[in-house]
């Protein structure tokens, strides 16, 4: 896989470089030029390993596919070769889990094959991503769903073939239990995407995360994706590897990030000697190793959790993994950025670009304080106070109680001699 990225895959990077290109079914050049490439992967046994072989794919725990998402994270077009870009990652799942047959047959295996994209339409322009404030509505008509509302940041909304959309369907009964999930062809009458939204550092007519708006929008009762307020359960099936998957991928960029800086360290001449022999430089790769080397472990640690199926303990390493990844993301692009100097922030090098991709890792997937504030919690739900005035680890008091336990063993070690 490294070398079949490096050196096929990569290169597509630099050809079809526009915002959304991957996703673009219509670019028939793009789609051409993937095809042999995505061949080889089905050849290789690679193709959509994140579902089972019921659905054309391996069946892969987290752990084997963080090693490959690692991988796949150097290049853009990585995912979109092997069958894992998101957010048709996580929508196929939830196909998979809550799809009518009929909707498997209509989306599920043209989704699988590559043949389209899809999207996933649940943050709120007026509340992001908290659904305590969700205002779209979803209403029953008979044997109809009627949805009004908006959605932002509906990512590739332009390319999609279908949308996954999270609607509150009672008012009354709160917001795990009142929303519902639906599956939303695109061409439904009633879809109006306002405008794309692009990320930092892209061009006014780039965005391709959709404001959508529903405007009476019609799906027949079956559309629901799970059960009638089951939403909250839907979304939990696609986030938990989604962020082990961004946190690989991360892992993939913070490499060539490091693998950048070192072959700059060694190549630039600067006062007299190399920057490789700058103690400041010297430092930054020490540091860079060491981090990376320590969050590749807890991402491959959570993914390891996750694979024992431990619901708790899943959720306490996951939040730690998200916790994590914008700092190592921001840490080790920002020294490499620093070390090739001005060419580093130029639209030259592909620094600038991931640099710029440094805020939405705090954000995707739920901000990284909510994540924060919530291990915190879990973790300290366990533990119990002091019992006395000192903390149990008072030196004075843990003296004496060692004593006594000494005392008292030494005395019945004699008893039983006697």
């Amino acid at each position: 896989m490294k070398t079949f990225v490096r050196e096929e895959v990569e290169p597509l990077d630099l050809v079809f470089d526009y915002p959304g290109a991957q996703y673009d079914v219509k670019n028939k050049r793009a789609r051409a030029a993937i095809q042999p490439l995505r061949k080889e992967v089905k050849r290789q046994g690679l193709w959509a390993c994140h579902l089972g072989p019921e659905h054309g794919g391996r069946g892969y725990g987290q752990v084997k596919l963080g090693l490959m998402n690692e991988i796949l994270g150097r290049t853009v077009w990585g995912p979109t070769v092997f069958g894992t870009a998101a957010p048709d990652t996580g929508n196929s799942e939830i196909l998979a889990r809550f799809g009518t047959p009929a909707q498997k047959d209509r989306f599920l295996k043209p989704l699988l094959d590559g043949e389209i994209v899809s999207c996933y339409s649940m943050t709120e322009p007026q509340g992001g991503g908290d659904p305590g404030v969700f205002t779209t509505r979803a209403v029953r008509d008979g044997d109809h769903w009627v949805i009004n509302g908006e959605k932002w940041f509906s990512s590739q909304a332009q390319f999609a073939a279908f949308f996954i959309v999270m609607a509150v369907t009672d008012t009354q009964a709160g917001p795990h239990k009142g929303m519902s999930m639906f599956l939303v062809p695109a061409e439904t009458p009633g879809i109006r995407i306002v405008r794309g939204v692009g990320m930092i550092g892209d061009g006014p007519d780039e965005g391709t995360h959709g404001y959508v708006r529903y405007e009476n929008v019609r799906v027949p009762v079956d559309a629901v994706l799970g059960e009638e307020g089951g939403a909250f359960k839907v979304a939990q099936a696609r986030l938990g590897g989604g962020r082990l998957h961004h946190a690989m991928r991360t892992i993939g960029v913070c490499n060539r990030a490091f693998e950048m800086m070192c072959e700059r360290a060694v190549s630039r001449q600067t006062k007299g000697s190399r920057l490789a022999d700058k103690q400041a430089v010297q430092t930054y790769v020490a540091d860079s190793h060491v981090e990376l080397q320590q969050f590749r472990l807890l991402v491959l640690h959570a993914a390891w959790v996750c694979d024992q199926g431990d619901e708790k303990a899943m959720i306490e390493a996951i939040a730690g993994v998200k916790i994590a990844t914008p700092k190592i993301y921001h840490d080790i692009v920002q020294r490499a950025v620093h070390v090739h100097g001005s060419l580093g922030a130029s639209n030259e090098m592909p620094l600038a670009r991931w640099w710029m991709k440094v805020p939405a890792m705090g954000i995707m997937d739920g901000p990284t304080e909510v994540h924060r504030f919530n291990l915190a919690k879990q973790l300290l739900r366990s533990v119990k106070p002091a019992t006395g005035l000192f903390p149990s680890e008072h030196l004075i008091g843990a003296r004496e109680a060692a004593r006594r336990k000494l005392t008292e063993y030494i005395e019945n070690q004699v008893e039983a001699s006697a």
